[in-house]
């Protein structure tokens, strides 16, 4: 496991991003996972090494950089959350998808890579993986119960690439009507599956999380490992 470094797109400087790379000699195709408000935590490592195991190129950026590089905490302490919602308040949407957009643009310049390239958001990250559909020509997007894309679905209409939702029916940070609002807006388009998990509160996939389900986990990792499976092949190439 390494560490890359990568040049914002506006010139402000360079950013670090996790890599967890497949045991193998062959390119392989890759997953941009894309941080919960803790930063490039072991939750997030952990997913990138899981990958990498099941034969992707794992990249997490450290889209905090901004406002302070290498935040790694956790969701177990008062403090911590009051840190990540500080950061959550003070990051810039749009500046984290131009870092989104260059980290998907240098991963598909490595050698080891076979050019194409999935991206897999939780909680803030989902909302970002939901804006790399909309917004860049990514291969496909795993969105797990992104916050605020009720406020985003002006730019649906822009999604022609494969995006699975994963929405969770009792998220506190989802309203019911934020819900009927994304899911009304996503329900006829063609490159957009969702599915929504029923007695599942925010963060329901976070190993060792409080709302932690494994049953719902078990079900959604299922889906979107076949999710990835279908686009990023090289039957896809």
């Amino acid at each position: 496991m390494e560490n890359l470094r990568i040049k914002a797109s506006d010139g402000s400087g360079e950013f670090s991003a996790y890599v967890a790379t497949p045991d193998t000699d062959q390119t392989a195709p890759a997953v941009l996972v894309i941080q919960e408000i803790f930063g490039v935590n072991h939750v997030m490592r952990d997913i990138c090494d899981n990958l990498a195991q099941n034969g992707y190129m794992a990249v997490c950026p450290d889209l905090f950089w901004r406002q302070e590089e290498g935040v790694d905490i956790t969701d177990q302490t008062e403090k911590e959350w009051d840190k990540a919602f500080a950061l959550f308040n003070g990051f810039n949407v749009d500046k984290g998808i131009d870092d989104c957009i260059a980290t998907l643009d240098t991963i598909r310049k490595m050698e080891t890579s076979t050019s194409l390239v999935g991206s897999l958001g939780f909680c803030l990250g989902g909302k970002l993986a939901y804006l790399m559909a909309t917004r860049s020509d990514i291969d496909c997007s795993v969105s797990y119960y992104g916050v605020g894309i009720e406020g985003l679905l002006d730019e649906v209409e822009n999604i022609d690439l494969p995006l699975l939702m994963h929405i969770a029916a009792e998220d506190k940070f989802s309203s019911p009507e934020a819900q009927n609002k994304i899911t009304a807006a996503i329900k006829d388009q063609d490159y957009i599956t969702h599915h929504i998990y029923d007695g599942c509160d925010h963060a329901f996939a976070r190993v060792g999380g409080e709302h932690y389900n494994e049953n719902a986990t078990r079900i959604a990792n299922l889906r979107t490992s076949d999710f990835l499976a279908t686009y990023l092949s090289r039957d896809a190439l």
